[in-house]
C-alpha cells in the first residue's frame, strides 16, 4: 500500500504528529529529570505546559489529518489550513521550551513579557501573537471542518 493518495497536507499533519509525541516524549524526560533534582519534587512551570501540550499536539495533528483527508476542498486549500495550525502548535511548544529553559517566567502572559533575565517583549506583541494563533488556528481548524462535512455529508 504506497501512500501517494494522501495529499501533502494529510503527510504533514501525520508526520507533525510524531515529532509532537517525541517531543513530548523528550520534555517527559526533562520534567522527570527536574522532579528529580528538585527539592520540592516539581518541574518548571513551563516544561511541564511544555511537555503536556506537546502530549495534546500529537492527537490534534492526527485530527487535522482526518479533515484534510476528507475535505472537499482543495489539496492546496488543506495544505495551507494545516500549516497554518502546525505553525502555530509549534511555535507555542517551543515557546514553552523556551520558558522552561529559561526558568524566566511561571506565566507568560504576566507583565512585563519576560524572556530571560535582560529582555522585555512589548505587551502589543503579545496581544498580535494571540489575536493571530486564535484566529489562524480557529479559522484553518473551521475550514477543515466545513470541508469535511461538505464532503461527509453531501
Amino acid at each position: 500500500m504506497g501512500i501517494e493518495y494522501l495529499d501533502v497536507g494529510v503527510r504533514w499533519a501525520i508526520v507533525f504528529s510524531g515529532i509532537f509525541l517525541w517531543t513530548g516524549m523528550l520534555t517527559g524526560v526533562w520534567k522527570y529529570w527536574q522532579i528529580r533534582h528538585s527539592a520540592q519534587a516539581r518541574s518548571h512551570y513551563y516544561v511541564d505546559i511544555a511537555h503536556r501540550s506537546s502530549l495534546l499536539y500529537a492527537p490534534a495533528s492526527l485530527i487535522l489529518a482526518v479533515l484534510a483527508y476528507f475535505s472537499s476542498f482543495s489539496a492546496a486549500v488543506n495544505l495551507v489550513c494545516v500549516l497554518i495550525n502546525l505553525v502555530f502548535f509549534s511555535f507555542s511548544i517551543f515557546s514553552y521550551i523556551l520558558h522552561g529553559f529559561l526558568k524566566d517566567t511561571s506565566n507568560q502572559f504576566k507583565k512585563p513579557h519576560q524572556l530571560g533575565a535582560t529582555y522585555t517583549l512589548p505587551n502589543g506583541l503579545m496581544s498580535l501573537a494571540m489575536f493571530l494563533l486564535i484566529a489562524g488556528e480557529l479559522g484553518a481548524t473551521g475550514l477543515l471542518l466545513l470541508g469535511a462535512g461538505l464532503s461527509l455529508f453531501t
